[in-house]
């Protein structure tokens, strides 16, 4: 499996590198300058002489001659060694320090020149031993020396490790004012870069982005030519397609340094860093090229400008933009780099972003179709032991609509499932298990009164059996009164082939089925409970688009009076008397929707009861168990264009 995208190696540094070769490191400056050194080594030399003074207290104290004659004389000495008139030696017994504090039993002093005493004689009648070595071992020269140099050393030390984690502190903070000391990529050795073999799902992107990857690889064939590569090139699509696993693949399979962002990391409080890191940026890539700059989220900072907002409010935001927009058009296309974009909006980005000579080519990634499926979840269970009896396939024929993204966290579902129930292979049962977790929710432990797991049965039975009835409607794959997230039932139904375009038929059916559940507490219960609120949500949803933007409503027209955006206001985007149009005519989809619903399950109340009755009995119903309940054939699978089975 591929390796993750390199970590940052200093946090003040925006992006991370991949492929990119280290920079010769960086000489360290000795911070404080050689002021802070002599102060330091002045310091050192008073502790080291305090230091010496301690040891060399053994030597004993310096006393007068006349103690010294006085201290032989009553046989008191015991050892002695001269050198010249320099006199050492040692006393039986303790003595008081002459005119000093505390006892000595060694000593030094000196014999006088004009002393005219018999001092031998009476070292020999008082048996004093008179030795060849000093009664004081005195250090060599070298002890010394190093005595004295290895608290300095230990100090100089101490002093330039802790200098050295204050600069790299101050190398991060200095980073939120910008730039300090140069960023050094990330080299991940002996790891196999991303490559297209990675990739799956997703062949027509890779075609258009295999341009990229031969420019990369054969410049000078394209500058042969006069031909010039698109500086920047956008991927533009919804969350969990593989927008950053292409861009990586692009530089694996070109084998050129790969720098990738997240838009939101240039960004600061204060105004001009975000401006500083993307010129630094751009100068690390020009300096390793050919190479890949990559800048996932681009809508973060490459918003339309000058859209009403406040004085000030986006300085900071437009400042970065300008500086991407700048660095763009400095490119001659004679320095090999190239930038991608990731963005899930690309409606929504400034126009110079995306005129030529910026981002001039667009690429769409969409969700993969039913062999991309499959493609995609072959390569995520590459390192899963995956049972004799799971069918990839089948799992992708049941998935449609689902992202990279989402069949990979499939993928890892069943393994962890796998792992739960101790098994060593994972099974058809742990796929089927991680899909309805993935795509009901979780179950829980909720325990209902009869009377509301009765009312909750017919309300999946009315989703269930209107969706059984409905010509063309997508097949019912389970049916459970089992609550699972928020949800106190669901009943889920998925087509047998990928949908790219709905007919205002199957659409209503859509409506249709998920008005059932409120249909049939009316019809059984003469009552409206408000577990139909999501119920509710997806049919606003479905009749706006086909009042207002679809050209399903023959009172507004064939126009698009509401935007594509759901979240956008759109009180501006026609008039007054066309909204209400819009609005009439959305509650008249939905109130012959409603009424169809509730005549349908009137006329066909007994399959509902045995529906519901299956249910309360089960709990869960498959999709062949469903049909037989309610006496239904299974509808003919829809066969895709081309496609086998």
């Amino acid at each position: 499996m591929a390796n993750p995208v390199p970590p940052r190696d200093r946090t003040d540094q925006p992006w991370r590198s991949e492929g990119a070769p280290p920079p010769p490191p960086p000489k360290r400056k000795m911070p404080g300058g050689w002021g802070s050194l002599v102060l330091t080594a002045l310091a050192v030399y008073l502790v080291t002489n305090l230091v010496l003074s301690f040891f060399n207290e053994g030597d004993g104290p310096t006393i007068s001659y006349t103690e010294f004659s006085r201290q032989v004389a009553a046989g008191n000495v015991t050892t002695l060694y001269s050198k010249g008139d320099a006199i050492q030696g040692t006393l039986k017994n303790k003595r008081p320090v002459p005119d000093g504090e505390g006892d000595y039993t060694t000593f030094r002093t000196q014999r006088p020149a004009f002393a005219d005493d018999d001092l031998w004689a009476q070292l020999t009648k008082q048996k004093v031993t008179v030795t060849a070595r000093p009664v004081v071992q005195e250090r060599s020269f070298l002890a010394n020396l190093l005595i004295s140099l290895a608290p300095m050393l230990l100090l100089v030390l101490l002093w330039v490790l802790i200098a050295r984690r204050m600069s790299a502190g101050m190398g991060g903070a200095g980073g939120m004012l910008g730039r300090k000391q140069p960023p050094k990529p990330v080299e991940l050795e002996g790891a196999r870069r991303t490559t297209f073999a990675d990739v799956a799902g997703i062949d027509e992107v890779e075609g258009e982005l295999n341009d990229v990857v031969d420019f990369l690889k054969h410049p000078d064939a394209y500058r042969a030519m006069g031909a010039k590569m698109p500086r920047g090139v956008l991927l533009a699509g919804a969350p969990g397609t593989g927008k950053t696993l292409l861009a990586r693949a692009v530089a694996g399979e070109a084998q050129v340094p790969f720098f990738s962002a997240s838009a939101s990391e240039f960004i600061e409080m204060i105004v001009g860093v975000g401006a500083s890191r993307v010129r630094e940026l751009f100068a690390e890539a020009r300096k390793v090229a050919p190479a890949i700059i990559f800048i996932d989220e681009i809508d973060t900072i490459g918003r339309a400008r000058g859209g009403g907002a406040g004085m000030g409010g986006h300085d900071e935001r437009e400042q970065t933009l300008n500086q991407i927009l700048t660095e763009m058009d400095g490119f001659t296309g004679s320095e090999g780099v190239i930038v991608l974009a990731a963005t899930n909006r690309a409606d929504v980005l400034d126009p110079a972003l995306t005129r030529p000579g910026r981002f001039d080519r667009v690429v769409h990634v969409n969700p993969p179709d039913r062999g991309g499926r499959e493609a995609i979840l072959r390569i995520h269970t590459r390192e899963i032991p995956l049972a004799q009896d799971v069918d990839l396939a089948q799992v992708a024929r049941t998935t449609p609509g689902m992202t990279g993204a989402e069949l990979a966290n499939l993928a890892n579902e069943a393994a962890l499932l796998a792992v739960k129930r101790q098994r060593k292979t994972v099974t058809r049962t742990d796929l089927s298990d991680a899909l309805e977790k993935v795509q009901l929710g979780a179950e829980r432990p909720l325990v209902m009164p009869l009377e509301e797991r009765r009312r909750t049965a017919y309300h999946e039975s009315g989703h269930a059996l209107l969706g059984m009835l409905q010509p063309g409607a997508d097949p019912v794959r389970k049916i459970t009164i089992v609550p699972r997230g928020r949800a106190l039932g669901v009943t889920l139904s998925t087509p047998d082939a990928d949908k790219y375009a709905y007919t205002e038929e199957y659409l209503r059916g859509r409506i249709i089925g998920a008005l059932g559940g409120m249909a049939a507490e009316q019809v059984v219960f003469g009552v409206v409970t408000t577990g139909a609120e999501s119920d509710l949500e997806q049919v606003t949803r479905i009749a706006r688009g086909m009042a207002g933007r679809w050209g399903m409503s023959a009172r507004v027209g064939r126009l698009s009076a509401i935007p594509g955006d759901a979240q956008q206001a759109y009180g501006l985007s026609a008039a007054p008397t066309t909204l209400d149009t819009v609005d009439e005519e959305m509650r008249r989809i939905v109130d012959e929707c409603y009424e169809s619903a509730v005549r349908q399950l009137r006329e066909h109340r007994d399959r509902l009861d045995a529906l519901a009755e299956a249910l309360l009995t089960r709990e869960t119903l498959e999709e062949a168990d469903a049909y037989r309940a309610a006496g239904l054939p299974r509808p003919a699978p829809e066969r895709a264009l081309g496609a086998g089975d």
